[in-house]
């Protein structure tokens, strides 16, 4: 679904007019993918100039730097609350899928996929950071001996990054439910649970 872009400029804040740009940015990443990411489809989005999104971001790399940071710290502030009900109740299967549905649904895989292949490794580096951050506070908080949370966060991450790479078109390739990934996470992480307390012992 395409979104009219404003026809009347309204005054905005530096602060104010980056978030709608971030705005539109993710709406774009979600509804045609990483390649309509640019300055030129954003200013157009918000109706805009180039000039004025050159000004915030400084360049389409900068803008995807941006907007991904921004995702990284949505993504790993439900991730967190996640992993801490399922700590709680013993069942994985909510951080399994606020993950995946975080690096497929939301397009965060694609964007930082996108990134990399254009020549930007540190594409994932905003990524990263913010799961190394919220890593570090659960482990401090909510870490479970035999049930080490880096190790687990290594896992699933990698698991579902990679489904939203090459999930759909492997699942077809072997004859899988398109889901088959995610029900192996939720698997891997629910035996990890149940060892837990004997490893404990």
């Amino acid at each position: 679904m395409s979104v009219t872009p404003l026809t009347v400029r309204r005054r905005l804040s530096p602060s104010a007019s980056r978030d709608a740009a971030l705005d539109a940015a993710r709406d774009l990443l979600v509804e045609v993918g990483p390649q309509a990411v640019t300055l030129k489809a954003v200013a157009a989005r918000i109706g805009r100039t180039h000039a004025n999104l050159l000004h915030h971001f400084g360049s389409a790399d900068e803008l995807q730097k941006a907007l991904i940071a921004r995702m990284a710290a949505s993504i790993t502030g439900t991730i967190r609350e996640a992993v801490i009900r399922s700590r709680e109740v013993h069942d994985p299967a909510e951080v399994v899928d606020l993950t995946f549905d975080a690096f497929g649904q939301g397009g965060a895989g694609a964007l930082a996929s996108w990134m990399i292949l254009s020549g930007n490794e540190n594409a994932l580096d905003p990524i990263l950071t913010a799961i190394h951050d919220v890593v570090d506070e659960l482990v401090e908080t909510h870490d479970t001996p035999g049930l080490p949370i880096h190790e687990e966060t290594l896992q699933l991450v990698l698991m579902a990054l990679g489904d939203a790479l090459l999930g759909a078109p492997m699942a077809r390739a072997l004859g899988l439910p398109r889901d088959a990934a995610r029900g192996l996470a939720r698997k891997m992480l629910l035996l990890d649970r149940q060892a837990a307390p004997s490893a404990a012992r």
